[in-house]
């Protein structure tokens, strides 16, 4: 089976080289880190061109913001089993194995708990999940996602679920998880922590937002999900 990595990176030198690092170590020789940096300047592709390792896959990023910056990277993902990568985590021992093992059980998408931590990597909550209330459902998570990419894993043959990204789409790893969450049996929750998941000032996601904005986000996700439902189902009855 062979692993891809889909990291979209935008100004996250001072945490790549160690994120690659963690990742790295967990690969074969014939997996693949694709890295899609949204950044013009291109700091995060010089990065990881300095551990001179092969593996890793440097794409200029759209400059569209990260939906499209992770669409890019799964574009050019050829692996079985694709992870999500953020650029400033670190990945714990165990965290393939793990995955492939339940995908190797059944399911096609795989969300894994992680221990939250400051900027430097000093653990600040032992269990995401627990600190989120995170578990199964569409409505649950709808209202309050638990689905967050760098804890997240699908296999190659899933890609067109989700593929392409709807246009406004809040975020991506939400609709991935929402999408997941309709098809009975896609979805393994692993309460094992396979991630050191950093929060810092300078983080990309999972900030806070107003309560307009949570709503308006979950309207939107509602209907997304539901067209999509409405047209899978169509397609499969031609």
């Amino acid at each position: 089976m062979k692993i891809s990595v889909a990291l979209a990176a935008c100004r996250g030198e001072p945490y790549i080289t160690q994120q690659l690092a963690s990742v790295l170590c967990q690969l074969g020789p014939g997996d693949e880190v694709v890295v899609s940096d949204d950044d013009a300047a291109g700091g995060c592709l010089a990065a990881a061109r300095s551990m001179g390792d092969g593996r890793i896959i440097c794409l200029q990023g759209p400059g569209k913001g990260v939906v499209k910056n992770v669409e890019n990277a799964l574009g050019a993902c050829t692996g079985d089993l694709i992870f999500l990568c953020d650029q400033d985590d670190v990945w714990l021992p165990g965290k393939v194995e793990a995955v492939v093992k339940a995908v190797e059980n059944g399911a096609r998408v795989v969300l894994h708990d992680a221990k939250v931590t400051d900027a430097g990597l000093q653990v600040t909550a032992e269990s995401f999940f627990a600190q989120r209330g995170s578990r199964p459902g569409f409505w649950r998570n709808l209202v309050k996602n638990s689905f967050v990419g760098c804890c997240m894993a699908f296999t190659a043959s899933y890609k067109d679920r989700f593929l392409p990204f709807p246009e406004k789409l809040p975020m991506h790893d939400w609709w991935i998880g929402l999408l997941a969450s309709l098809d009975k049996g896609a979805v393994v929750f692993l309460r094992e922590p396979l991630l050191l998941y950093r929060r810092h000032p300078g983080t990309v996601t999972g900030r806070s937002t107003g309560l307009f904005q949570k709503t308006a986000w979950r309207a939107r996700m509602l209907y997304l999900s539901a067209s999509r439902f409405a047209a899978d189902r169509k397609r499969s009855n031609v």
